[in-house]
């Protein structure tokens, strides 16, 4: 349907909290979907590595109370959960062998009782910890580990996570502790990347994957106890846990709130301890009862345009749209500040982040110029958008400054199941759209980060039609040379060539990045952090 707020006149920045509850009453807040959405919030000056560490004496036999920004979408099983819930959910259910720290994403031993060795290019071990029991009290096996690599991996299965380990060929276990990884390819990144594939019981997955799917067992330091539909899902401590981060709390009932009120009031009463995604209007209120905390994140607003329709198959069109825009106004007016301008495919505070050789700063004069060359002097565009709430807050923005230099512009506002289904992007029936996306909550790695969007067939072919170009071959090119590369250097430099392509070219590119604002009641928990991606984490975390 068309937006109604796309006659808004431009909006001052002293009305920008006004601009919010208008734009915000036009569209709900987006399921957690292949988009992998979020919000944002401004930063407190509590410290990100300690948390609020009070000195308070933990107390486990307490329950944590927490409440999520989305409702459960699908089922637990890691092997293709993907909803915002699940996938929070299962790092607390699930181990892999290894396992990112959800705040600095660095890597550790989880259940595997040292990092993998590797033995030759092609050849990689990991062995078992001792003593490891899934929650139904059976022991974790080598042929579980097995199991759980080889099911991602079979075509018949349509993995999710298959996309994420293509580099492997085979797994076996060697002996009762110690099971080999066969790549096909050469990939240093392999220690870290096997985080994405959580070990699950042979025996039960295998035998009832629907039952599996919704009562999940896993190793981790919490066991899934019941789920009550768009209400909570109740968790227990797992009192045979025997890795690096046991539950410091007996349990953990996590409200789904996607209500934005819902959600501030819950932190404000005292009903939960933490909340994610705290509304950007009611962060000063919300200061007044919690600590509140907004780390900068991948999660952005991206534009991606149908390449294989004209004038989009034409760059200058793309890049016109895209100097055309005022960002730094839009993340003030739509954001409250609660984000960054893009100027890397990829958050200023990630690791590998360089600034990209072409970078969007507002130029109006630029943007018709391009236009003028490009023989497109009356362009009109529908700008297909998802509901996800600081998409629907900033889209009038840009329909404002794409109209300011002669673009006829209208907003088509769709959920996300709609905008990638047969009606829009499945089909090519589109423009341009307006969306966000996060693989970071896999892994943050830039060979994963870039090839989400930018390798295979998933985007580039079936959804902005960019793979029959030049650029894309030389991107592919490069990415499988990144991929293989030894040389952190030399990686890198190839990481970087592949942003510099593709932020000239933008296809696929972000608009901005969005800080992601979490409260907590730091007088009741010890040791919480909050998190650069889509919600919580209790680890090591404990009531007081």
């Amino acid at each position: 349907m068309s937006n109604t707020l796309e006659n808004m006149p431009f909006v001052k920045d002293s009305s920008r909290r006004s601009f919010i509850k208008m734009a915000g009453a036009m569209g709900a807040a987006a399921a957690f979907t292949a988009s992998l959405a979020a919000c944002s919030g401004p930063a407190s000056t509590t410290s990100q590595k300690t948390g609020s560490a009070n000195g308070g004496k933990i107390d486990k036999n307490a329950t944590i109370q927490a409440g999520t920004a989305f409702v459960l979408s699908g089922g637990f099983d890691p092997m293709n959960a993907s909803s915002a819930v699940a996938t929070a959910a299962n790092y607390h259910i699930f181990e892999g062998l290894v396992e990112l720290d959800p705040v600095d994403r660095t890597p550790y031993p989880a259940l595997a009782s040292e990092a993998p060795k590797q033995v030759d290019d092609l050849t990689w071990r990991a062995t078992l910890r001792k003593g490891a029991t899934f929650h139904n009290g059976s022991k974790v096996t080598t042929d579980d580990v097995v199991y759980s690599f080889t099911r991602v991996l079979d075509p018949a299965n349509t993995a999710l996570l298959a996309q994420f380990i293509p580099f492997i060929a085979s797994v076996k276990a060697v002996d009762a502790s110690t099971v080999e990884f066969k790549l096909n390819k050469p990939f240093p990144l392999f220690g870290t990347r096997i985080s994405v594939v959580k070990v699950v019981p042979k025996a039960i997955a295998s035998a009832d994957q629907k039952g599996f799917d919704a009562k999940p067992v896993g190793t981790g330091p919490y066991a899934f106890v019941s789920v009550t539909p768009n209400d909570n899902v109740a968790f227990k401590r797992f009192d045979a846990y025997n890795g690096p981060r046991p539950a410091l709390a007996a349990a953990m009932t996590w409200y789904m709130l996607a209500d934005n009120s819902a959600r501030t009031t819950a932190i404000q009463s005292g009903r939960v301890q933490a909340v994610e995604a705290v509304p950007y209007l009611d962060i000063d209120a919300v200061k007044a009862k919690a600590e509140v905390k907004s780390v900068p994140s991948f999660n952005s607003m991206f534009l991606m345009f149908n390449c294989a329709k004209a004038p989009f198959n034409d760059v200058r069109v793309r890049q016109a749209l895209f100097y055309a825009l005022d960002v730094e106004k839009i993340v003030k007016t739509a954001l409250l500040g609660n984000g960054t301008p893009a100027t890397n495919y990829v958050q200023d505070t990630h690791p590998d982040y360089k600034r990209a050789g072409t970078v969007y700063t507002y130029n109006p004069d630029k943007a018709k110029a391009l236009l003028k060359e490009a023989g497109q002097s009356n362009l009109s565009v529908e700008l297909l958008t998802t509901t996800t709430a600081f998409i629907t807050d900033s889209v009038p923005l840009v329909k404002q400054f794409w109209d300011a230099i002669g673009v006829k512009t209208t907003l088509n506002s769709q959920a996300s199941a709609n905008v990638y289904g047969n009606n829009f992007v499945g089909t090519g029936n589109f423009q341009v759209l307006a969306a966000s996306g996060d693989p970071s909550i896999y892994g943050n790695d830039m060979d994963l980060l870039l090839s989400w969007f930018y390798a295979g067939t998933t985007w580039p072919k079936n959804r902005y039609h960019w793979d029959n170009t030049p650029e894309f071959a030389q991107v592919t090119k490069l990415l499988a040379q990144a991929a293989a590369e030894k040389d952190a250097t030399k990686q890198k430099a190839a990481w970087n060539q592949v942003v510099d392509i593709v932020a000239e070219n933008v296809p696929l590119y972000p608009l901005y990045h969005v800080s992601l604002p979490t409260a907590w009641n730091s007088s009741q928990l010890s040791g919480f952090r909050a998190l650069p991606t889509t919600g919580l984490s209790f680890e090591n975390v404990g009531r007081v």
